[in-house]
């Protein structure tokens, strides 16, 4: 019988990574299969955590069932496309129409779009680093480079301008930004926002604005959008109802198109044949944005003091800064802690290896900071969204564990 050669990954695959879910994640289901309770805090999953969706929403769906059987346009339902396009006129843009609304199966989907009808061969996309790996995994896999700027943990996780334009070279295509960000917490103040914008302005590059934690913010935190401080460049928006409205199952998302549109007229009919390949998004869902965005907006009482998700952020923050040789920042938005182990007395030297090893003895599971595209192994990201009791029993088994892990060192 003839001898055939093995089926292979594409060559492209090579470089991608997505380790939120890779390996760790893979240790942890086998454990559960084992009969081990892992306590999860290395995705953005709200709803295993009690977060549930508004009941308006999910009435909202369920009555306009009977008409979502079959496709809608390419680019989303119209009522919906409407709605994101009031919202962005409520936010200064006065000038936004339906037609610049995309609506897609969850942000994810529709940065791959974005990306894939924007880059060619050897094309570089500035991303921040950490970064929410998506984007640097799709850039790759279109074949362009992704050139990451550092943001400043000394400085509240802001990047530095000056340091991003260094970066910008004539293959540069596009600027990135994440704000608020994931994993770090940062939201960007005017003054960083306006300096990023003039790069993107300056360099004619595409900004790129991942803004799907913009509603969940703290304290005097104030959330800008990009997309105001931008009439004169090219700028799209990524939004959606995974986090502030608990229904990222529903995977309903949406990008908004501003600034000289005119001057990227072949590059959004590029954007529009990517949307007519992936027929439509998920029509059930499209029908909870209406709703989600003209309605009472119930993140506001799970950010305020007393708050789920301000009081959860504050106990993580307390208890892991009071660990020796943790440092962490604290958030000033999203879900998420990005802290730092003191390498004099954690010396890792393979932050999955250390991350997998807390799996195995704690059954705690949190994501290294290199699956962020961190630049050390001395990071790790952990989700707040557990409630009080639940963290504090996380944090204590972390703290424990690192105790071994220090006197470990100590002892060689």
């Amino acid at each position: 019988m003839e001898e055939f050669e093995d089926f292979t990954q594409a060559q492209k695959l090579r470089n991608v990574r997505y380790d939120v879910r890779g390996p760790i994640a893979v240790e942890a289901a086998r454990l559960e299969r084992a009969g081990h309770r892992i306590t999860k805090l290395n995705i953005g999953n709200m709803a295993p955590f009690g977060f549930d969706a508004p009941d308006s929403i999910l009435v909202d769906m369920i009555k306009n069932l009977p008409t979502s059987q079959g496709y809608s346009e390419s680019q989303g339902i119209y009522s919906a496309r409407t709605a994101v396009a009031q919202y962005y006129q409520s936010r200064g843009m006065r000038e936004a129409e339906v037609s610049d609304v995309i609506l897609g199966n969850g942000v994810s989907e529709l940065i791959t779009m974005v990306l894939q009808a924007l880059i060619n061969p050897g094309d570089e996309v500035l991303i921040p680093a950490p970064d929410y790996p998506l984007w640097t995994g799709i850039t790759t896999l279109c074949s362009g480079r992704a050139v990451h700027y550092l943001c400043d943990e000394a400085n509240r996780w802001w990047p530095d301008p000056e340091e991003v334009e260094s970066k910008v070279t004539d293959r540069t295509k596009a600027l990135v930004l994440i704000n608020p960000n994931n994993p770090t917490g940062a939201v960007y103040p005017r003054e960083i926002l306006e300096a990023m914008v003039d790069i993107a302005r300056r360099h004619n590059l595409m900004l790129l604005s991942d803004e799907i934690y913009e509603k969940i913010t703290f304290d005097d935190a104030e959330m800008i959008n990009a997309c105001t401080l931008a009439d004169d460049v090219f700028t799209i928006t990524f939004s959606g109802l995974s986090k502030t409205w608990r229904v990222a199952g529903f995977r309903s998302g949406w990008l908004y198109m501003s600034g000289p549109k005119h001057r990227a007229k072949n590059y959004i009919e590029g954007l529009n044949l990517m949307s007519n390949l992936r027929m439509c998004p998920n029509v059930p869902a499209q029908h909870a944005i209406q709703t989600a965005l003209g309605g009472y907006q119930s993140v506001e009482e799970f950010i305020r003091p007393g708050g789920r998700l301000y009081e959860q952020r504050n106990v993580a923050h307390k208890l892991l800064s009071e660990i020796e040789g943790v440092d962490v920042h604290q958030a000033d938005g999203a879900l998420y802690l990005f802290p730092r182990l003191d390498p004099e007395i954690y010396p890792i030297q393979n932050d999955e290896a250390f991350v997998m090893e807390l799996l195995r003895q704690q059954k705690i599971l949190v994501s290294h900071g290199r699956a962020f595209n961190w630049i050390d192994d001395n990071h790790f990201r952990l989700v707040s969204l557990p409630p009080v009791e639940e963290l504090e029993e996380a944090i204590a088994g972390i703290a424990d564990f690192l105790a071994s892990y220090r006197d470990a060192f100590a002892r060689a």
